[in-house]
């Protein structure tokens, strides 16, 4: 094998290729890959205090009056739609416990009371109509007079026409 020394420019003997290569090859086997580093972090602590003074930053947060009135509004509308349905799951449990004696208890007074009303109402229309005398005086001749005609148009599907005159 026959190469080139760089450095004197004379062919290198065949041991001092073999050594170069021998290197050569050691060197890549115990070199590690070259790594990109694409952020560093520093290692050392941040010390509480630096050497400029304080910055004040003062907490003013300013609310407008749209948010406050939604934010209140949100929890009362929240509030009200727990209640509704807490109404209404009661209402549900009243509905899967109705019996025959839970529907008379409520039904019964309501239709006593509906009883009562229409006595008490029948007993104040009798009583107006014996109070009020209708009588119709009439004076003179009473002449009334009708001519009806009835037209049918058609045999079977046909339509019929009445005319009334006074």
């Amino acid at each position: 094998m026959s190469a080139e020394n760089p450095a004197n420019s004379r062919p290198l003997s065949e041991s001092e290729a073999e050594a170069e290569a021998r290197r050569i090859i050691e060197g890549l086997w115990k070199s590690e890959p070259a790594t990109t580093s694409t952020s560093y972090v520093d290692p050392t602590p941040n010390p509480p205090y630096g050497a400029a003074t304080p910055v004040p930053q003062p907490d003013h947060r300013i609310v407008p009056p749209w948010a406050a009135g939604v934010a209140v509004a949100s929890i009362g509308v929240g509030a009200g739609i727990t209640g509704v349905g807490c109404g209404v799951w009661l209402v549900c449990q009243g509905f899967a416990a109705v019996t025959l004696t839970s529907v008379l208890f409520v039904t019964l007074p309501i239709a006593a009371v509906a009883a009562i009303v229409v006595a008490v109402g029948s007993v104040v229309r009798s009583v107006k109509a014996a109070n009020v005398t209708n009588h119709h005086h009439y004076t003179g001749g009473v002449h009334q007079e009708h001519n009806t005609q009835v037209t049918n148009h058609g045999k079977w599907f046909g339509r019929s026409t009445t005319s009334v005159n006074h």
